[in-house]
């Protein structure tokens, strides 16, 4: 037999023919990709299961780390609103007891005042009998032109007895009357600025000390310089007491 030249020559063989053997082969091949789909869906899902596990757990251990740190603040938050009361409370109370310190002093100087004003009312010493003016006091109301006033006239006496007699209490300053008179010198009794007081003379009647005390409201255009006060007293030897004070006005 002549060989053929010009291609490459394959040789040829025959084998049987089994149609089911094929057949066999495409099922093997689909149990196996049936089983290796199957294994990478329960394996795909199990890893997610044991995942999803796992972030639940990380999860609530989170939360429970979170409401432990909310809870923490909240103590330190309580810890701080304690500390800022009871700073306010020991504020408070220092103020309380500062001003209850200055409220004891105030009253233990007033009555040493009194003390000593009953003093010289019952042992006099020198000169310092019979008729006097005391203390004068004029007070701040917080209002425009408008202060209290307090005066006590008192007797000095080793025996006291009944002294009758009149006070006469004038404000002098300067007041502008008008624009051609200009600023002038005036004196303005009390019954003129105090509703306290009806006349020009006021009544003096007491044994150890009287009080003459109320408000009065200064003219706008009137500047106080000075309070003048005369005292007269009546009966067998009547006194004459003059005495001036500076216009000085305490806050109260």
């Amino acid at each position: 037999m002549s060989a053929v030249t010009g291609s490459k020559q394959y040789r040829m063989v025959v084998v049987p023919y089994r149609p089911w053997i094929r057949s066999l082969v495409g099922l093997v091949a689909l149990a196996v990709l049936a089983l290796a789909v199957a294994g990478s869906y329960w394996y795909g899902s199990g890893k997610g299961q044991i995942e999803q596990a796992e972030a639940i757990a990380e999860r609530d251990k989170l939360k429970l780390e979170l409401a432990a740190k909310i809870s923490e603040a909240d103590g330190y938050r309580q810890e701080v609103a304690n500390l800022k009361l009871g700073a306010q409370v020991d504020r408070k109370a220092s103020e309380g007891v500062r001003a209850e310190v200055i409220d004891l002093k105030t009253e233990i100087a007033a009555l040493q005042e009194d003390i000593s004003f009953y003093r010289s009312l019952m042992a006099p010493t020198g000169n310092k009998r019979g008729l006097s003016i005391g203390s004068l006091n004029v007070i701040s109301t917080g209002a425009p032109r408008q202060y209290e006033y307090k005066l006590v006239v008192q007797q000095l006496a080793t025996r006291h007895t009944m002294l009758n007699g009149t006070l006469k209490f004038n404000i002098v300053g300067r007041q502008t009357l008008s624009p051609e008179q200009g600023e002038q010198l005036v004196t303005l009794p009390l019954k003129d600025v105090s509703d306290n007081v009806s006349y020009e003379s006021i009544k003096l009647r007491f044994k150890y000390f009287q009080t003459i005390e109320g408000r009065l409201r200064l003219p706008d255009t009137f500047e106080p310089e000075r309070i003048e006060l005369i005292a007269k007293s009546t009966g067998s030897e009547p006194v004459v007491v003059e005495k001036k004070f500076g216009w000085l006005v305490q806050e109260s």
